[in-house]
């Protein structure tokens, strides 16, 4: 997916790039939209809308749907992101199409095509799954996988199959169906669930639990997802009182042409990434009250949680309380301590595996109060100083880090870098940085950017606080930090951004991406001018908290 310029781009990249970066000015409409659009800002979604076909085909918007996945198809006749991040997007719009082509929903003018593009996706399938390579660790791949796999078998098999298959798909290597089985013979019983299994909700079999709270007909999401919503309005039955989710699914699709993101409504983790990201590198941000009075009040006894429909989470805690804290609407982070564990902190209680970036943000939120209120107690400076040694260790021999929530090392290295930036003394830190500098500047593209798979703006956002997050006479870096802030002039005014998030898929949080673009051409700006008159620039650093 490339990111050349565009004619779109040509206003903002002059704003951010003559005289006066102009990025404030930038910024300031960014969270104007951000206000008017409260459920955030999420690309559509291949896997979503894929779900939505099977589960919902008399909703309003299925013939765009289904266009939409004839539409996105790659060449090789998968979907989706390089590599083994392609599977999920693939199973889903395959199974979509097959349902299509066999419930005679669309015309039989289009059917040709829908039965070439679902043929294709059966091959590409029988690839992706025989690679030896391990499935991506996204959130909830080991139900998605087997439930769609076992779907599209059950489809391509049989003498009334749309479309038949030579052989059944096989699971991937270290793929089994164990949890799948057990997580539904427990929703069938009537078991409680983890909360966050609602996320997932289009994955289960037998009736709707838990009607959607909601007020009249105010839009209620199911787990923060269109697919999910729409599940437990088919397993609830006409005479549920599904007004809420109903609303939600229009408002949605309605707003998307048809289309669905996921996850969706993502209002405070939005929210608080933006307006820490941009305060943080220094850009005066004066929110709309409404912004503002959202992130204070979805601060409660156990945390924040990332949009209406997902439980509260140690990351999205964090971050909410950074990005307060900067605003000068501090609240003590006593909600954090629920979330800490021998090896650091958890993202939630039970989380399988360990986030790099959840410690660094947590490492951000304590090390801000330990600052601001120095008599805090002894806690939390021992929280961040082990959260320091934490994250040190984790560091690759590279200089990066990588993390289970984000595909691209520069998003790890890039919030473990900023974070201990802020929170531990020049000594502490000189070694661990430098790392991360030199692999920065070992992996800059031609073009100045940087990106895992190809150059991209969000990548080169982040590879640029890596190098500013202390700052540095070398001219290695001088050099690096002009090559990088000239692409991203030509890139600031984009609204299109390769998916690099984890969720059921990759996806991209449209408005979070662009906020890190204007941070990184603040701080890039900065720096230039600054060498230009002999000074020194750094991301928006406190006194260190030690």
């Amino acid at each position: 997916m490339s990111e050349g310029g565009s004619r779109a781009a040509t206003a903002p990249a002059q704003r951010a790039g003559q005289g006066s970066d102009g990025c404030a000015d930038l910024a300031r409409e960014l969270l104007a939209t951000m206000a008017l659009r409260p459920w955030g800002e999420v690309a559509p979604s291949v896997y979503e809308t894929g779900r939505l076909v099977v589960v919902a085909p008399r909703l309003a918007g299925h013939a765009e749907r289904v266009a939409f996945l004839v539409r996105t198809q790659r060449a090789d006749g998968a979907w989706g992101p390089p590599e083994g991040y392609a599977l999920v997007p693939t199973l889903s719009a395959t199974d979509a199409l097959l349902a299509a082509l066999a419930d005679g929903s669309v015309p039989a003018p289009a059917r040709p095509a829908l039965a070439d593009a679902a043929g294709r996706g059966l091959r590409a399938l029988s690839v992706l799954l025989a690679a030896n390579s391990a499935v991506p660790d996204t959130p909830a791949a080991d139900l998605i996988v087997p439930a769609l796999v076992d779907s599209i078998n059950a489809r391509t098999s049989g003498p009334e199959a749309a479309l038949s298959a030579p052989h059944p798909l096989s699971l991937p290597t270290g793929t089994d169906r164990r949890r799948l089985t057990a997580v539904r013979a427990a929703h069938a019983a009537g078991a409680e669930l983890p909360p966050k299994l609602a996320h997932f909700g289009e994955l289960l079999h037998g009736p709707a639990q838990r009607p959607p709270r909601s007020h009249a007909a105010e839009p209620t999401a199911v787990g923060a997802s269109p697919a999910a919503t729409a599940a437990w309005l088919a397993a609830a039955g006409p005479d549920a009182d599904g007004r809420g989710a109903r609303a939600f699914l229009e408002r949605v699709i309605g707003e998307g042409d048809g289309l669905v993101p996921c996850p969706m409504p993502i209002t405070v983790f939005e929210r608080a990434w933006a307006l820490g990201g941009l305060s943080r590198a220094g850009i005066a941000v004066q929110p709309p009250k409404s912004v503002l009075a959202s992130l204070t009040d979805a601060v409660g006894p156990a945390g924040v949680a990332t949009g209406a429909g997902l439980p509260a989470d140690a990351d999205t805690t964090a971050v909410t309380l950074y990005a307060l804290g900067r605003l000068g609407r501090p609240v003590e982070p006593t909600s954090l301590w629920a979330y800490e564990t021998a090896d650091g902190f958890c993202t939630w209680p039970g989380e399988d595996g360990f986030s790099v970036t959840t410690n660094a943000h947590v490492l951000d939120a304590l090390a801000q109060h330990a600052v601001r209120e120095p008599g805090a107690g002894a806690r939390y400076r021992r929280a961040v100083d082990r959260l320091a040694r934490v994250l040190r260790e984790r560091q690759e021999a590279d200089g990066s880090w990588h993390d289970r929530w984000h595909a691209s090392p520069y998003y790890a290295t890039a919030c473990c870098a900023l974070a201990l930036a802020e929170s531990t003394s020049d000594a502490d830190r000189a070694g661990t940085l430098g790392r991360a500098v030199r692999w920065v500047l070992a992996n800059q593209r031609d073009d100045g950017s940087w990106g895992r798979w190809e150059g991209t703006a969000e990548e080169t956002a982040y590879a640029l606080q890596i190098l500013l997050a202390v700052p540095s006479d070398e001219p290695a870096v001088a050099v690096a930090v002009l090559r990088g802030h000239t692409y991203l002039r030509t890139h600031v005014g984009r609204r299109e951004h390769p998916p690099l998030w984890y969720g059921k898929e990759l996806y991209c949080p449209t408005t979070i991406v662009r906020a890190a673009v204007l941070a990184a051409v603040h701080i890039a700006h900065r720096r230039l001018d600054n060498r230009r008159t002999g000074g020194h620039v750094v991301t928006g650093r406190p006194k260190s908290a030690t």
